[in-house]
């Protein structure tokens, strides 16, 4: 086996190209996400199959978004002392653990605590996978590489979730679990050859020492920006066909087609995000939701028009969530020696994001109606200019700690 300078000598001979470890790490977010939302998809033929209501089969969609809050920080700091491919590998076997059971349970509480532990294991493999890639790009390119990961997370939701639906269709609902668990089985082996072996995603001694590395301002600024920009994007987009349909007067079969464009509009905009990120981080992170606010704003005021209405919403995709891998890029140095965990918080502050976010404008729904998400969105995302600013002038200070290798 090569050692583990022999697999990352291309970064080093070509500067400009990404290792290949990083796609890699892309497919695996593209899983992560795919099996997070795929639910949403085949709701129906789930709730049938287990007799239960729409409404019950929908917290499996919750207790997975509970499961990465929890579990993210606290799988990090389980595995914070094993090497960087064994945590990937460890979390990839509960993974596929989890799917299994989901797969084969006829019980719906088993399903639940499966979704729980899966969701763990997302977690753990996200903070991780963020530090591997950006160690492996270096600091020149370590934002393109969170780019690249979290586009894939994106891909997850253009072609992933209505993938799984397409296999419920085929082969049973049960069937889509099976495919996630045997991709899961392919990345592990991708995982196990191009990840380098040796490093341990976190340097310090001890958890105590993990815990003083998250004293910095700037990770705690940054993990605040993460909730706002997810919480006001995904509570107006949570809601975005109710306002196509009842409010715009969108046909529904066309629904489908608008939401593909603000998926697609997403993967393209966390690309472009994560590649002026490695020299214009701070214009990334104030644009992107200073436009996201204004966009939602209009959504809300033109929400009468069909098409302008679709127009506005494919440029949110664009916009919407193109700053996450700069500022999970961030948060990894911000947090030094802690870069890790610092990884890890930025995915539980993406789902607490959204978790608060559509509690409330789910609760303020009969009051506002189907325009009133893109309003309420517009106002959250536009919070997240008050810590990417400060971060920005702290930045021009001088530079964040860099994270242990």
């Amino acid at each position: 086996m090569p050692a583990p300078s022999t697999r990352e000598a291309p970064a080093a001979t070509r500067p400009d190209r990404l290792p290949i470890v990083v796609p890699v790490l892309a497919v695996g977010t593209f899983l992560m996400i795919t099996t997070e939302f795929v639910i949403a998809g085949i709701l129906p033929e789930v709730a049938a199959d287990l007799r239960v209501s729409s409404g019950r089969a929908g917290q499996l969609i919750t207790v997975f978004a509970v499961g990465m809050i929890i579990g993210s920080p606290l799988m990090t700091l389980l595995t914070i002392r094993l090497p960087q491919r064994r945590a990937l590998l460890l979390a990839l076997a509960l993974f596929v653990a989890g799917h299994i059971v989901v797969a084969i349970a006829e019980d719906f509480t088993v399903l639940l605590v499966a979704r729980f532990l899966t969701a763990f294991a997302t977690g753990a493999f996200w903070a991780v996978a963020s530090v591997v890639a950006a160690r492996s790009a270096g600091p020149r390119l370590g934002s393109r590489a969170q780019g690249v990961v979290g586009a894939g997370g994106s891909l997850g939701t253009v072609l992933g979730v209505p993938l799984g639906a397409f296999l419920a269709q085929a082969v049973g609902w049960r069937g889509t679990f099976w495919a996630v668990a045997a991709a899961a089985v392919v990345l592990a082996v991708l995982v196990a050859r191009f990840v380098p072996h040796g490093s341990t995603a976190g340097a310090s001694s001890s958890i105590r020492s993990e815990f003083t590395g998250l004293r910095s301002g700037r990770l705690w600024l940054t993990l605040v920006a993460c909730v706002t920009t997810t919480g006001g994007v995904v509570a107006a987009y949570s809601y975005i066909s109710p306002l196509l349909t009842d409010q715009a007067g969108v046909p529904q079969r066309l629904v489908p087609v608008v939401l593909t464009v603000f998926g697609i509009g997403s993967f393209i905009g966390t690309l472009l995000g994560g590649r002026l990120g490695d020299t214009r981080p701070g214009l990334v992170t104030i644009v992107t939701p200073a436009a996201s606010a204004v966009l939602l704003v209009l959504i809300s005021l033109v929400s009468g028009q069909p098409v302008l209405t679709a127009v506005l919403v494919g440029a949110l995709g664009l916009f919407g969530l193109s700053a996450n891998g700069v500022l999970i890029h961030t948060a990894v140095h911000a947090a030094g020696s802690a870069a890790p965990l610092g990884s890890a918080f930025t995915v539980s502050a993406f789902n607490l994001g959204t978790a608060i976010g559509t509690a409330i404008v789910g609760g303020l729904l009969d009051t506002t109606g189907v325009a009133g998400p893109s309003r309420i969105g517009a106002g959250i995302v536009a919070l997240t200019v008050i810590p990417a600013v400060i971060l920005a002038v702290i930045a021009r200070r001088g530079p964040a700690p860099t994270p242990d290798a």
